[in-house]
């Protein structure tokens, strides 16, 4: 059953990593390049599909490397298991608590050619964000690889 869950949490883990790491080397340069109001067109056509789906991969994949932080056989497996739900929790947090504010915000603008008057741009400080989850997923996934060497 490890070997299962263990096959299991690296595919969570590595989708993970993978998009989150394509979002930072080629999706937010190409933000950066646009006009603000082609970057909130862009931003709203970007996030329709990642908001339902990132989330249950991330938090599944937490909850599996839990799982095998208390079923695996090997003391130091399980240490690394919990290391890396911890870092997937991390993950969640900096995306639900950083990112997803800022992603509600773009989202609210109605009429993105028109910015209201008091209109911050929201890329430095999402990218900030990204960055660190994007490391914390990235370190998740050779945690959970080396982990699951043990098994």
């Amino acid at each position: 059953m490890d070997a299962v869950l263990g096959t299991a949490v690296l595919l969570g883990s590595g989708v993970t990593a993978g998009v989150l790491f394509a979002v930072a080397l080629s999706v937010l340069p190409a933000l950066f390049a646009m006009e603000t109001g082609t970057y909130v067109y862009a931003h709203k056509l970007l996030g329709r599909n990642w908001d339902p789906t990132m989330p249950v991969v991330v938090l599944t994949s937490t909850l599996l490397a839990g799982a095998l932080a208390v079923t695996a056989d090997d003391g130091a497996a399980r240490v690394l298991f919990g290391v890396a739900a911890v870092l997937l929790l991390g993950v969640s947090a900096v995306s639900h608590l950083c990112n997803v504010p800022i992603n509600r915000r773009v989202k609210a603008v109605e009429n993105p050619e028109e910015l209201p008057a008091d209109w911050e741009d929201p890329r430095p400080l999402w990218r900030r964000w990204h960055m660190l989850r994007t490391l914390l997923a990235l370190l998740a996934l050779v945690v959970n690889a080396t982990a699951v060497t043990m098994i």
